[in-house]
């Protein structure tokens, strides 16, 4: 699975701490979301929609796409 992540937290001029801290999860998750080493679980995929005002859809997709 691929993400935009650290496209849109760069974007809002945050870094991974901050947006870990609005999240409410470790630094290291976000850097290992961002790295695509870490799936995160639907209800923090569903926080960092919200986060971001997008659809899931949005955020991540399928490798193969």
């Amino acid at each position: 699975m691929t993400n935009r992540i650290r496209e849109l937290r760069t974007a809002k001029g945050w870094s991974q701490s901050d947006l870990a801290e609005r999240l409410g999860v470790s630094r290291q998750t976000v850097n290992a979301i961002e790295t695509q080493r870490y799936d995160p679980s639907l209800p923090l995929a569903f926080k960092l929609a919200r986060l971001f005002r997008l659809g899931i859809e949005d955020l991540f997709s399928p490798e193969d796409e």
